[in-house]
């Protein structure tokens, strides 16, 4: 074999290397960034879903003068959404999921949208004045109000 063939070989198998190792490369980058940014979306989503709740809790609070008791609490309101004849009118554009191809539905708004899609945690604060209360997601440590602080009612954890 003549040293120009031998070189020829030589060229192509390093050719196939750095091709190789380029795909390799660039799915070792941008695969794990893919990830990354998959989490930060449904962290967006939840976070809307919960701002979602704030607002039912908000209009039912306006409704009814207080704050759905801790007991059974997200079902009060969801019963809420489902019989209030103004939320059962404006409630698809009021409560709108993230998502463009998710509908509205009250029976969903209580649960996160991450997977194993938990139920929100809520507990009511009623003996101080104003009632306050604390909305938690089961899987992060994003929450919405306090059980003490009144200046948190309505305030996320994240803004």
């Amino acid at each position: 074999m003549d040293v120009q063939k031998r070189n020829r070989y030589i060229s192509l198998g390093l050719f196939v290397v750095i091709i190789g190792l380029g795909y390799w490369l660039y799915h070792s980058i941008v695969t794990p960034y893919q990830e990354v940014i998959k989490r930060e979306q449904m962290t967006e989503r939840v976070r809307h879903q919960m701002g979602n709740i704030r607002d039912a809790l908000t209009r039912y609070e306006r409704n009814t003068g207080e704050f759905p008791p801790t007991e059974g609490g997200l079902d009060t309101l969801v019963k809420y959404l489902k019989t209030d004849s103004t939320m059962i009118m404006k409630g698809d554009s009021l409560f709108q999921p993230l998502k463009e191809n998710k509908t509205y539905n009250p029976d969903s708004l209580i649960y996160s949208v991450r997977p194993p899609h938990k139920k929100f945690q809520y507990t009511l604060n009623d003996t101080l004045r104003p009632e306050i209360y604390l909305l938690e997601d089961p899987d992060t440590e994003d929450k919405i109000g306090s059980l003490e602080k009144t200046t948190l009612l309505n305030a996320g954890s994240w803004e």
